[in-house]
């Protein structure tokens, strides 16, 4: 008899929380792994349609790392939907307004667009310096040296 495929239901979900220090690597690689801890996509117990992903403190916003010219060439826009409404920042105003958005941009563009995303966004907690109000939840430190070089043996 063949075996069944497992699906995960919403009661067999257990969620962790990590903290996430943003300086220790650029801005990319933060949000892929922050992006991957959320959806929950490294639990063996992952299902497509369940929310499987953890939750995650991401501190020291304000000292993100970018790579090149990327913080006066890479540009955010907004539009009011109104002619002539178009509004634009270089990455270096955006992050001396305020950096936390520019992480969970970031961070929002990895997740797939379905109706999972928004409860996964809303267990994303990003401060800009190294203080964080979640103790009580007993974070593990989850170090992103470490995942970078996890997967770069599974990538060879």
């Amino acid at each position: 008899m063949a075996q069944k495929t497992f699906s995960a239901k919403p009661t067999d979900v257990t969620r962790k929380w990590y903290v996430v220090d943003a300086s220790e690597v650029t801005l990319g690689r933060v949000a892929t792994q922050v992006a991957v801890l959320l959806t929950g996509k490294s639990k063996p117990q992952f299902t497509k349609h369940i929310d499987c992903g953890d939750f995650v403190v991401v501190i020291n916003a304000a000292s993100l790392k970018v790579t090149g010219d990327k913080l006066t060439s890479k540009m955010y826009y907004h539009h009011s939907g109104h002619p002539g409404g178009l509004r634009e920042r270089t990455l270096q105003e955006q992050m001396n307004l305020d950096p936390t958005k520019v992480l969970e941009h970031a961070i929002r563009g990895m997740l797939p667009v379905n109706k999972l995303r928004d409860a996964r966004l809303a267990r994303l907690k990003i401060y800009a310096d190294a203080d964080h109000k979640h103790e009580a939840q007993k974070p593990e430190t989850f170090s992103l040296r470490g995942a970078e070089k996890i997967q770069d043996k599974e990538g060879k």
